[in-house]
């Protein structure tokens, strides 16, 4: 059948995934094979309501029905069995190691790191070289071959790899067939999308459409990817707006992004938030959870050398509170001062809580600039507001030295504070590298 996008333009591009990557890591530091042991990697942090499953390996999600997420509870008692506790920092060392072996086959600029266990290659710009190092019959599964090799040789991990004419073919190439293959490795080309991507009829299993797109597509009578491909265009953008046109290039294979030219967001922010250990319903503990992501998000603005002219704060409720959370702003004079920073998140708290049981904390920072322009306050002595900066610089440094830990306020050793336990964890999870628990 001859499709419309036929005439696009074509790129070599990888969609390479390191296969269980937590629990690959953890199997292959032990001198195990990550695809004949059973072991799960669960995180037993206080938020996880007794711990929860970060990662599974493949024998173990098919013989046992672990999945990611499950909880310890659900875990079956099987001899077989290694449970191990999450080591983050051991595994961002890894991610960066694999991505290192990937900067052999393509420039910086045409690497991108779509998540810790997926990395985008083009290859485009790099063919020729490698045509001529690796010979002019080198086809693009060859020189999957020939990663996959050296991942293995190198780091015991193994890697799943899709191609593409563009970076979504990759995608669903890896997602749809390269994950079922016994290569794993899976290549599509503009050709390949009737046969491969509109026979499907589970939706939110492609990737980009979610559960909630799915059933207003379904309404719409479009129960597989051929029936998106040829419904009306414009009657789907008029449905979704920007995002109809996106599905219809979905649904194509359609993707002219390159990766080299990566889009950059002009409008940056940060942000924290965390998943308490306990429900909290005291108003001071509340607010000393607050205070401490409040001055980590400061913290951050002078690390970068930036100043916030927005805050947020959001309180999410307990699983039993009726009553709902917020999510709410202030602006402020521009600022990366850790008291000038709590004193508005303060503020937001006191006029938007109204005694909900709160389990979730997140602070965010935007309308950020570079530093070197806070706005003198006229009620405030100079001396004073630079005697604070001098003071947040010197906290700053020590941290940076000795720890996070390092100095800690009298209050975050009570009233529900969860800074020096949150301390040592990435991602909300253990960083340590020791070897976890086994059972």
């Amino acid at each position: 059948m001859q499709i419309a996008s036929i005439n696009e333009q074509r790129r070599k591009v990888m969609m390479i995934d390191s296969k269980s990557f937590y629990a690959s890591c953890e199997c292959a530091a032990r001198g195990l094979n990550p695809l004949t042991t059973m072991l799960v990697v669960m995180s037993r942090q206080e938020n996880t309501n007794g711990g929860l499953v970060l990662a599974a390996s493949p024998r173990a999600k098919k013989e046992l029905g672990i999945s990611n997420v499950t909880r310890s509870r659900d875990v079956p008692d099987d001899p077989r069995l290694l449970i191990v506790e999450p080591r983050m920092n051991y595994y961002i060392a890894m991610n960066k190691q694999v991505n290192d072996l990937f900067r052999e086959f393509v420039a910086e600029e045409d690497l991108h790191l779509y998540s810790i266990d997926e990395s985008l290659l083009d290859l485009t710009p790099s063919w020729t070289y490698l045509r001529f190092k690796y010979g002019q019959s080198l086809t693009m599964t060859d020189l999957a071959r020939i990663i996959q090799l050296a991942a293995k040789k190198r780091f015991g991990l193994y890697l799943t790899v899709g191609i593409g004419d563009n970076p979504t073919m990759a995608k669903l190439a890896l997602d749809i067939e390269a994950k079922h293959n016994r290569t794993l490795i899976g290549e599509w080309h503009y050709e390949n999308v009737p046969h491969k991507l509109w026979p499907l009829n589970e939706l939110s299993q492609v990737w980009s459409i979610g559960k909630k797109t799915a059933k207003k597509l379904n309404r719409l009578g479009i129960l597989s990817m051929e029936d998106l491909a040829l419904y009306n265009p414009y009657k789907l953008v008029e449905k979704f707006g920007v995002r109809g046109g996106e599905l219809i290039a979905l649904a194509w294979g359609v993707d002219r992004s390159v990766v080299a030219k990566r889009y950059h967001t002009k409008a940056a922010s940060i942000s924290n938030s965390q998943v308490l250990p306990r429900d909290y319903n005291r108003p001071a503990e509340i607010k000393n959870v607050i205070r401490e992501i409040g001055e980590q998000i400061a913290a951050r603005l002078r690390g970068q050398h930036k100043e916030a002219g927005l805050l947020s704060l959001y309180l999410g409720t307990s699983m039993h509170e009726q009553a709902a959370g917020f999510h709410a702003n202030i602006k402020l004079d521009v600022t990366n001062q850790s008291d000038k920073i709590v004193a508005a998140l303060y503020e937001l708290f006191d006029v938007h809580y109204e005694g909900q049981t709160i389990r979730h904390i997140g602070v965010g920072a935007g309308k950020l600039q570079p530093d070197g322009h806070t706005q003198l306050d006229l009620f405030t002595d100079p001396e004073i507001d630079v005697k604070k900066q001098m003071l947040d610089q010197v906290v700053d440094q020590i941290r940076h030295k000795f720890g996070t830990t390092a100095l800690v306020k009298s209050s975050s050793l009570a009233l529900g504070g969860t800074m020096i336990q949150r301390a040592g964890l990435v991602g909300g999870h253990s960083g340590g590298n020791a070897y976890g628990v086994e059972r």
